[in-house]
């Protein structure tokens, strides 16, 4: 499962999920910033970077199987709901689909850090 180690095998499903979480906010982000409302999404379009930068850095922290890499999937876990939450309000395919990705990560997180 590692890349070149086994040491992050334990980490492998939440590092997954974060990586497509990652990609899911931005790819969501560009999407909003094209809607004809995009102004009526600043909020959305916030917690969607904020998102995508905790989940790069959360699968960065495991990949290196650091010392506090539970602690900032704890903290993943909360800006994966709040971006769902915030997904939710708009009823577009990628919103919905991004908001479903964040969900999913957020569980990973939870479980990986033992919340």
């Amino acid at each position: 499962m590692g890349v070149v180690t086994n040491t992050t095998d334990k980490y492998q499903a939440c590092i997954d999920a974060c990586n497509k979480c990652f990609q899911a906010c931005f790819e969501c982000l560009k999407a909003c910033l094209n809607e004809p409302d995009a102004a009526a999404r600043k909020a959305c379009i916030g917690i969607l970077l904020e998102c995508a930068k905790i989940c790069e850095l959360s699968s960065a922290y495991m990949a290196m199987d650091a010392q506090y890499a539970k602690d900032l999937c704890k903290l993943c876990a909360a800006i994966c709901d709040k971006c769902a939450t915030e997904c939710d309000m708009f009823k577009d395919d990628h919103c919905q689909k991004c908001a479903n990705v964040c969900r999913t990560c957020a569980d990973e997180c939870r479980k990986m850090a033992g919340a």
